[in-house]
């Protein structure tokens, strides 16, 4: 026995065959009078599909000449029930069916007339016996002509048979053909995508990822559906721009959009793929004049955690273009490109943070040197200087010169602790042995006895409990910075930090103070003409610790700065979806 993975169709051919004239015979032979004889080859028949049928339900086949077998057994089956009943004067010439048909059905046109002349001799020699008329000579051209017909039928059959299945055998392969280039297409692409660090390709090969995916390069002579238009849109700040694109207008790539309406707010506040039969009258996308002729689009966002870098947009003016395959196919690809993005954009990350620290120890050094400068060197100069007007003094009078030499004393003093709270703020070493409420109490008393100003301190001590190390020196720095700027710029009276909970796992850190204040969209407006990066290093080192940094001022009502802390990265999932 051998078994094929699916069954033959001439099997279930043959054994529907059997099972139908079985059912003919017996209503024939009931309305003659059933005999003993015939109904014992009936059960034989009726044994012998039984196993026919399940063999062919299995996809189970005799090792070698299965065709020639059965045949041979329906052959000696039909012979048997023909005898059965007499010969030809008393039995049905439809007997003859069974194994014409089943010739038919396996070998076709010559089968079944060879069949039908086999049988009509053997009917003939039978028939010598007992025919004395004509009837024999009609009942023995019936059996040709119905191996003729039956012969006929089966070559049409099965040659219309043998033409679908070939039809179907061709369009598997077609299909899988398309399928394989598909997933040639997707391997070749992704590799770029994983290959290149540069945004501007990244971006351009996912869009052409899509389209190849889309439209399978399988048939050459077959037309590229040209309609298609996709996008990718890109978060710059609060603004959706688009980075790359297909069949967009010059117009339309000058598009800004928000985000807050129709489709791209549900993507980014779902965080799911959406398809719409009517991109043309969305809110927001049906002002990119290239998807005003397009009724179907399929969009979904590029997002990696809370970082939401923006969309991918693909449509066509055909309303039933994204199948399910489809948006499986662009789904997979969406995931890619995310990896893609997020890897460019680290890359990109990487390159402006090594610019950035550059530019951060120039400034430092810049600070340093105007704070040496406006500090501890106006101090030495003035010390020298009264120490020379002092040694003339010491000739002409000593008493002015013992006042003079107290000066400098006081300015010398002055000087010392002036270099001692820059190397403070340089490295605090009690921040490390104590911990930041220590840290920012020596600091508060250092600004107190080097420049006179009142820094007052309040500190939840159960934020510090389970806060790392490196995160409270973040927070040192920030308070550093905000409190020399209100000590420089604003003319303070008093300058307030607090630090306390704000939310369950979210702390709020407040620099607030009572000097002039400032106009802040102002400030904003022109910072890169300033010399100064004060308010960029409040915001990078916010960055640090994952936080949002809000300063509200105004002039003649003080400044108050404002940094919301997360201290789990579930707190700072949730802060930073607050303030999208």
């Amino acid at each position: 026995m051998r078994k094929f993975e699916s069954p033959y169709l001439a099997d279930w051919f043959a054994a529907s065959l059997r099972w139908l004239m079985l059912v003919g015979l017996s209503i024939l032979l009931s309305v003659r009078g059933l005999t003993n004889a015939p109904f014992a080859v009936l059960m034989l028949m009726l044994v012998w599909n039984i196993a026919m049928s399940v063999m062919a339900g299995l996809g189970m086949r005799l090792q070698r000449f299965h065709r020639q077998i059965v045949l041979g057994v329906d052959f000696v089956l039909a012979l048997l029930l023909f005898l059965a009943q007499g010969g030809l004067a008393n039995a049905t010439i439809w007997v003859a069916l069974i194994p014409i048909g089943i010739g038919a059905i396996y070998f076709e046109m010559w089968g079944a007339f060879l069949v039908a002349g086999v049988f009509a001799l053997l009917e003939a020699v039978i028939s010598r016996e007992t025919l004395t008329d004509f009837f024999a000579s009609s009942a023995l051209a019936v059996t040709l002509l119905i191996g003729l017909a039956s012969g006929l039928f089966g070559r049409f059959m099965m040659r219309r048979m043998r033409t679908s299945r070939q039809h179907r055998v061709d369009a598997d392969e077609r299909q899988r053909l398309m399928e394989a280039e598909r997933l040639r297409a997707i391997y070749e692409l992704t590799s770029t995508l994983t290959a290149t660090l540069s945004y501007k390709r990244v971006l351009d090969s996912a869009l052409d990822l899509g389209y190849n995916a889309l439209n399978p390069n399988f048939d050459p002579d077959e037309p590229k559906d040209e309609r298609l238009v996709s996008a990718v849109l890109l978060f710059k700040g609060n603004e959706l721009q688009i980075g790359s694109a297909r069949r967009f207008t010059n117009a339309d790539m000058r598009v800004n959009l928000v985000g807050k309406e129709g489709i791209l707010k549900k993507i980014f506040d779902d965080g799911e793929a959406v398809l719409t039969r009517d991109i043309g009258y969305d809110p927001e996308l049906g002002r990119v004049v290239a998807l005003r002729s397009c009724s179907s689009a399929y969009c979904f966002p590029l997002r990696s955690g809370f970082n939401m870098y923006g969309a991918m947009l693909f449509a066509h003016p055909d309303q039933n273009y994204f199948t399910p395959e489809r948006c499986g196919l662009l789904d997979i690809i969406g995931r890619q490109a995310v990896i893609a993005v997020q890897n460019a954009k680290l890359y990109q990350d990487l390159v402006e943070e090594k610019t950035r620290m550059v530019d951060v120890q120039e400034e430092t050094r810049k600070k340093l040197a105007r704070d040496l400068h406006d500090g501890p060197t106006q101090s030495v100069a003035a010390i020298a200087i009264r120490i020379n007007l002092t040694r003339r003094m010491l000739k002409k009078d000593v008493k002015t010169a013992d006042e003079e030499l107290q000066k400098i004393e006081e300015l010398a003093l002055r000087t010392t602790k002036e270099v001692r709270h820059m190397l403070f703020t340089l490295r605090p070493l009690i921040l490390e042995s104590q911990g930041l409420t220590a840290a920012l109490e020596a600091m508060a008393e250092k600004m107190r006895e080097t420049f006179s100003q009142n820094v007052i301190v309040n500190v939840d001590e159960a934020v510090l409990e389970n806060m790392e190390m490196g995160k409270q020196g973040v927070i040192f720095y920030i308070i550093e910075e905000a409190t020399n700027n209100a000590r420089k710029h604003a003319n303070a009276f008093h300058i307030w930090v607090r630090l306390r909970t704000f939310e369950t796992d979210i702390a709020l850190l407040e620099i607030e103070d009572d000097g002039l204040g400032f106009d802040v969209a102002a400030v904003h407006k022109t910072y890169d003409k300033r010399g100064s990066l004060g308010m960029v290093n409040l915001r990078e080192r916010t960055e640090l610790v994952n936080g949002l940094l809000n300063i509200d001022s105004a002039h003649g009502k003080g400044t108050r700065i404002q940094v919301y802390i997360p201290l789990s990265e579930d707190a700072a999932d949730s802060l930073h979806h607050a303030k999208r």
